[in-house]
């Protein structure tokens, strides 16, 4: 290990090279933490939150939730099939636009107004159970452009991570239709042979040297809904960004990069969340053949 000053900077924060990574004193400090109260805390984590962040501004779909789906607001169908999750103890949504908040206070949701400056749904969440009176164990992170998720796979990822006390962090996969190999917006994952995620990214992964998919292989698809431990989030919300996380847009990497482990359960589900104006008519149509009203 070497150290070294980063003297062209006015601040005096110092910097080490780990196994030729340069990582900041203070990010190493917080890891180091927090691997030493995971590995003190192996009380079973029983109070459990479901949160879903909400924001008005996209560059892809500006004010999404809101978006009319058959007669009600995105916000407001995510919300409600989140309630039907048995282990969640309370749903909250986290918004920083008054139009969400005031929506969401019309049909009757807990909501909390949290910063602009919050730069992910991860943060989001951590600024949101800051505002909470009461304490919980296990924060769900149920993404608010999913107005068909499942509350079994809600259910599934918070006792994934109430059965692996060395994880931080769970979340779901499901099999990757051929179609979608090579579309940015749905985020590919691999596992290692105990359930646990090795990398995730918006390119096919694995990737073969012949370029193409391998209509055999078991590629599997990330479902956005995710599940942190609640002291962990706090801790994550203060690390650095790092390189991986910056470069694939995916936040979850983060955690991988700091060297935490995350439980992932692979299920039967087709995504449907709503990335573009575009994918709201196909919503639509799902419902009506499914006879949701």
């Amino acid at each position: 290990m070497s150290y070294c000053s980063n003297s062209s900077s006015s601040s005096s924060k110092s910097w080490i090279v780990v196994h030729g990574i340069l990582a900041s004193a203070a990010a190493i400090a917080i890891t180091i933490g927090a691997r030493s109260f995971l590995s003190r805390s192996r009380k079973f984590r029983s109070r459990v939150i479901g949160i879903i962040p909400a924001r008005y501004a996209s560059s892809r779909f500006e004010g999404k939730p809101l978006v009319d789906i058959l007669g009600k607001p995105m916000i407001q169908r995510t919300w409600e099939r989140s309630k039907l999750a048995t282990t969640l103890d309370r749903v909250v949504v986290a918004t920083d636009d008054e139009r969400i908040y005031s929506c969401c206070r019309e049909f009757g949701a807990d909501v909390i107004m949290t910063s602009e400056s919050c730069r992910n749904g991860a943060e989001r969440c951590s600024e949101a159970l800051d505002k909470l009176e009461n304490k919980y164990d296990i924060v769900v992170n149920i993404q608010g452009d999913e107005p068909l998720v499942d509350p079994e796979i809600i259910d599934g990822i918070v006792k994934a991570l109430q059965a692996a006390p060395d994880a931080v962090f769970s979340t779901a996969v499901t099999s990757l239709k051929p179609e979608d190999a090579f579309d940015p917006n749905r985020v590919k994952c691999v596992v290692d042979n105990r359930g646990y995620a090795i990398y995730f990214s918006r390119g096919l992964i694995p990737f073969n040297k012949s370029g193409k998919v391998n209509v055999n292989f078991p590629y599997m698809l990330h479902l956005g809904i995710q599940s942190y431990d609640a002291k962990f989030l706090k801790i994550y919300s203060e690390l650095e960004p790092t390189p991986l996380q910056l470069e694939e847009d995916l936040e979850q990497l983060k955690v991988l990069e700091n060297g935490f482990k995350m439980k992932v359960i692979k299920v039967n589900h087709e995504a449907h969340g709503v990335d573009t104006p575009e994918d709201v008519e196909k919503i639509e149509s799902l419902m009506r053949e499914r006879n949701i009203s």
